[in-house]
């Protein structure tokens, strides 16, 4: 079996979901992860799926031909056995500029590796603001590192003005 990372785009509208699983089903494919969202009127995501070796190709061509998507369709590699320790981030404050670029700065800087992001903007009940939310989850390999890194990133906190807590993923 060939392990394929699909990543998808176009605008939002009901089956394109349907359409890829079709393809992978009919292809005798396995849909084993995904990540999709709706995001502005955009469809979007990656898809992990497990297809034939045999089936490859015309996988490929079937998934390239529906309508309405750009697909792009690259060889993946099976997941390795997590040996690090994860760690969520919560980050949530008044939306500005900046956030993102110096929170994932710090844990570039320190060596981490984000599994996840999610984020969104919403407003702010009290204030008449926006909100903004991320929740990071980070591989952590020594977690002796996790101080120096709680450390910098309460200081960005601080500058930034926004709230972190913390938790195991």
């Amino acid at each position: 079996m060939s392990i394929l990372v699909i990543t998808v785009i176009g605008t939002d509208r009901a089956g394109l979901v349907s359409a890829l699983a079709g393809v992978v089903a009919d292809h005798e494919g396995n849909w084993t992860r995904s990540q999709l969202a709706e995001l502005a009127g955009a469809f979007a995501g990656i898809v992990v799926v497990e297809v034939p070796d045999a089936r490859v190709a015309a996988f490929t061509a079937a998934a390239l031909a529906i309508d309405g998507l750009e697909v792009v369709v690259q060889g993946g590699q099976e997941a390795a056995t997590p040996t690090a320790r994860q760690v969520t981030l919560e980050v949530l404050g008044n939306d500005r500029p900046g956030i993102v670029k110096e929170i994932s700065r710090v844990v570039a800087r320190h060596g981490l590796s984000i599994l996840e992001l999610p984020t969104d903007t919403r407003e702010a009940p009290m204030t008449g603001g926006r909100l903004f939310e991320a929740r990071l989850t980070v591989e952590v390999d020594d977690p002796s590192d996790l101080d120096a890194v709680r450390a910098d990133l309460e200081r960005i906190a601080a500058e930034l003005m926004v709230d972190l807590s913390w938790g195991e993923a």
